[in-house]
Parts: structure tokens; sequence; C-alpha cells
């Protein structure tokens, strides 16, 4: 049985997860490519602290002020909102260089809730000193927008691109996107172990959890997947983008 949501803890010293945009692994990933030095630096300062958020820690809830953008640079974080009829829905799934919290922005209070899925790390960048930063630099201001909007684009794609696709087409365009992202960072980009459940993928795909389940023994029979708990090897790559490309 998974273990309660917990609020978020105190942040640890920030010594412990010092380590500058400059020298961060995922900054070809996190930061516009080709960026001068001083913009990198003007960037960092915006930073206030780098934070361990556990597993299953709620880090913001839905009508928390907004105060902050948070930067994903380990771990797994799902969002959702509560829908018309009380169930909760899964609004998206954020790994390594990811944004959460530009919910916030538009009326000063977050719209949906941000939970870890594993044991993560996050960059806290304060609205407030982020508008300070970017009010001095005009630079640093269009770089950051463009990391925004780099978000707000890709969230709205796989979005729109899904809304009218069958079962089978969702999973496998959830299943392409995810591993892109993943190869991106460095990791396989024929093997992933989900770290969200089952009945998660359906919040977000907008299918049941029996559908997601049916559709993931339906591909693996297929021969395109092997499928071990939360383990899914692609065995079919062509096959599997080609799925996706056709549900395009």
């Amino acid at each position: 049985m998974s273990r309660p949501l917990q609020p978020a803890p105190i942040a640890p010293p920030q010594d412990a997860f010092k380590v500058a945009c400059s020298t961060c692994a995922l900054r070809q990933v996190c930061l516009p490519t080709g960026l001068p030095v001083a913009d990198v630096e003007q960037l960092e300062r915006m930073v206030s602290e780098r934070r361990a958020v556990p597993r299953n820690t709620v880090l913001f809830k839905a009508g928390e002020a907004f105060e902050a953008i948070y930067i994903v640079r380990t771990g797994f974080f799902k969002t959702s909102a509560i829908a018309e009829d009380g169930r909760e829905q899964v609004t998206g799934f954020h790994m390594a260089a990811e944004m959460l919290g530009l919910d916030g922005i538009f009326s000063g209070a977050h719209a949906s809730q941000a939970v870890a899925l594993e044991d993560s790390q996050i960059c806290v960048v304060p609205y407030g000193r982020l508008e300070d930063v970017t009010r001095e630099v005009d630079r640093v201001r269009r770089q950051f927008h463009r990391l925004m909007s780099r978000e707000l684009v890709r969230d709205q794609g796989v979005m729109t691109m899904l809304g009218a696709m069958r079962a089978e087409k969702r999973v496998a365009v959830f299943l392409i996107n995810l591993m892109r992202k993943l190869r991106a960072r460095g990791f396989s980009s024929s093997s992933v172990v989900l770290r969200m459940t089952r009945d998660e993928i359906g919040s977000h795909l907008g299918l049941t959890l029996e559908t997601v389940s049916r559709t993931f023994s339906r591909m693996q029979g297929d021969g395109l997947l092997e499928v071990r708990a939360r383990e899914v090897r692609v065995l079919k790559p062509r096959q599997l983008l080609q799925l996706a490309r056709r549900a395009a």
C-alpha cells in the first residue's frame, strides 16, 4: 500500500546540492544552447536553494499562494487537478530539467498539485527574484521566457495530439514522448521503468485503468513491447513509432 502524501519537508542546507548551472550535467537539456557565460551566471542568481523532495511528498497544492517556479534536478513528479466530479485528473508528468509551478503565474495561486513519484531534487526560483533579475537584464528575461514557453508548448502539443486518438495510439504516443525525453537525458531509449501507476497513466491519457492494462497486454502480445510490472522494453521501435505517427 502506498504511503500517504506528506507536506513538503524543511529544506536541508543549501550546500547539500550546491551545483552551479554552468557545471550541472543537465545544462544542455535545461538551458537553451549557446547561452553566454554572463547569462548563465544571471540565471544562477535566480535559484534561491536546491531542495530534496522525498517520494510521495507534496511540493505544492492547488489553491496555495504562488511564490516560486521549480526546476526538477533529479527524480520524477506528477501534477494533478480535481475534476468537476471530484476525481483526480493527472495533468502531467515531469522529469529532470522540466519546470513545475507555471500554473500559478496568472492568478497568484496554484491551480494544480505537484507530488514527487520518487525521491527527487529541485531548484527553487522565487518569482520575485526572477522578476528582479529579468527586469535588470533584458536578454535573461527573454531566455527565461523561452524556457517557460517551451514547457507550455510541449504540454499543449501532447494534449492536442491525444484528443482524438484511440487507446492504443494514445499509449504509443505517451511511450514515444517519454522515451525521447529520457534519451535526451542520457538514458536508454528502448527501456524504461515507469514511475507512475497504470491508473495515473490512464488519468493522464483519458483512459480507464482497465483499458491501459489491456492496451499494454495487447501491445506485448503483438510483439511491440515486453512488459514486466513497471519495466517496459520496446522490442519494435520502428513499428511503435509508426503507430504514433499514424495517431498524429
